[in-house]
């Protein structure tokens, strides 16, 4: 197992990686709408944060030595489901190849944020 770590994207904010590869597959942590700049959470909406939330795990994409065509699933969180046709709208101009998708409404995300994703992707 190979731990991936970038300054591209926010830090760890509690015990676990943002990222392994294990056996030629990613596997990154959950990536919430965090500035890994500024260390703070985005403003905006739903589409605002989703963007934050695309350009972390494309850094950690790159990182690993992937890219967005090679990710084949993904597992995404919504606070609101509500939310779901302007989350998928900027989902769609990031993962063009369509991978497996897992998208549900949950009570709450750390940070109160609107949008969590992780994924898998082959190197």
């Amino acid at each position: 197992m190979k731990k991936i770590s970038t300054t591209k994207a926010p830090a760890a904010i509690g015990p676990y990686s943002q990222a392994v590869i294990v056996n030629g597959i990613l596997y990154t942590s959950g990536q919430i709408p965090i500035d890994p700049e500024t260390g703070q959470v985005v403003d905006g909406g739903i589409k605002e944060q989703t963007v934050q939330v695309m350009k972390n795990l494309h850094a950690l994409l790159e990182e690993a030595g992937s890219s967005s065509d090679k990710v084949f699933k993904t597992t995404c969180f919504l606070y609101d489901i509500g939310d779901f046709v302007a989350f998928n709208e900027v989902y769609s101009e990031y993962f063009t190849g369509k991978p497996a998708r897992s998208c549900v409404a949950v009570k709450d995300l750390p940070k109160g944020v609107l949008v969590e994703v992780e994924l898998m992707a082959t190197l």
